[in-house]
């Protein structure tokens, strides 16, 4: 990285705390992010046994509240959920207070701008707002489209200037965690505590990108970065780079946008068609609803597959797959699982091609490897139902 490029990128409030731990810097999203600190491997096995803290400052955490509206209680979030679900094929009027939901924004064809998780307010007072996380390489775009789709009824409050984000993974994080925030433990899976306050707002979400049972924080910058040294002055707890977190999740078998699933691909080929709610398929009244739901009724041409590299050589992202001679996909993602002890991926193959067990060959570097079609995901998740 020149100097020039170094100066032009944005850095997070934790910046300073990581160059302190010795991170390896890398250019990340627009973004100055560590992509190390140990190392990958050591890094990927201490989150998947103890606790490891991530910085995702660089996401784009936001709360989308309704304008001058009379509206209170269950018809404050149903009101604005209706504004939400004009873009993404997920149920969010059903969302109970202190849930939150993945969900993916839609393109008019079907395709997919973005994943984002989607939150529900507790407080009475609160009702008519969500809180929303969408991904930082395209949040600019995300922001915009919200902006251009609600007009003047909704206000969109961005977080990503004004607080940290944190990510706390691992079978150790609650015990950990549970020190600063006692309510912590009684969160399960996929839900939040938040204080949507103007004076002071912040997250508790029980979440991750790992498969580890884990947290999601969102505090001001300086109680942030003040948590952080608490954190890590815990023994249980290690910083992990993008480098881990990559590979935690392709072992957990979870999308990267721009990798695994963009506007070419619809949710039903991502083989995330869980994202959409019944009766969400019933109103077919989200963006590519008649492409969305023909593939649901028909099936897709292809599918996103683990793929088990049957040899040492890792498939990198773009790495043509074949079967019999003919080209069928192309690997997404792809590396070393550090807990598995072997070489992983994840790609697109003809839907007839997407049996776990299928033979299939993978051209590294000019020649066909072996390979097999495997179910999702490598390793088993351990979230807190």
């Amino acid at each position: 990285m020149t100097e020039t490029e170094s100066t032009t990128l944005k850095q997070t409030a934790l910046h300073a705390l990581h160059v302190g731990a010795g991170a390896r810097m890398v250019p990340f999203a627009g973004y100055d992010m560590p992509v190390q600190f140990a190392g990958v491997k050591e890094e990927h096995l201490w989150t998947r046994s103890a606790a490891g803290l991530f910085d995702v400052s660089h996401m784009g955490p936001c709360v989308l509240s309704l304008k001058a509206s009379p509206l209170t209680g269950d018809a404050a979030h149903a009101a604005i959920a209706a504004k939400i679900e004009q873009l993404v094929p997920s149920d969010i009027a059903s969302l109970k207070p202190g849930q939150a939901r993945l969900t993916v924004l839609l393109t008019p064809e079907g395709g997919i701008y973005d994943d984002l998780i989607i939150t529900r307010p507790q407080a009475d007072t609160d009702q008519g707002k969500l809180y929303v996380v969408v991904n930082g390489a395209v949040k600019e775009q995300d922001f915009a489209l919200f902006s251009d789709s609600f007009g003047e009824t909704v206000d969109l409050q961005r977080l990503d200037s004004s607080h940290v984000l944190i990510a706390l993974q691992g079978p150790e994080a609650e015990a950990v965690l549970s020190t600063h925030y006692p309510s912590a433990s009684e969160l399960k899976f996929m839900r939040s505590e938040l204080t949507l306050d103007a004076a002071h707002i912040q997250a508790v979400s029980r979440c991750g990108y790992t498969g580890e049972d884990g947290f999601e924080l969102l505090l001001p910058q300086a109680e942030g970065v003040a948590l952080c040294e608490k954190l890590l002055s815990d023994p249980r707890v290690k910083p992990i780079g993008l480098g881990a977190r990559d590979s935690l999740r392709l072992e957990a078998g979870l999308c990267l946008y721009g990798q695994d699933m963009d506007t070419t691909r619809t949710p039903v080929e991502a083989d995330l068609a869980w994202v959409i709610q019944k009766s969400r398929r019933a109103r077919a009244d989200f963006p590519g609803a008649a492409t969305i739901l023909a593939a649901l009724e028909a099936g897709p041409a292809q599918k996103r597959v683990g793929i088990q590299p049957l040899e040492r050589a890792p498939a990198r992202p773009g790495t043509v797959i074949e079967a019999e001679g003919t080209e069928i996909g192309v690997i997404t993602s792809g590396g070393f699982g550090p807990s598995v002890d072997r070489p992983i991926a994840m790609g697109y193959v003809r839907a007839d091609l997407a049996k776990p067990g299928t033979p299939i060959q993978l051209m590294i570097r000019g020649k066909a490897r072996p390979a097999e079609v495997c179910a999702l995901p490598f390793v088993d998740a351990n979230y807190k139902r």
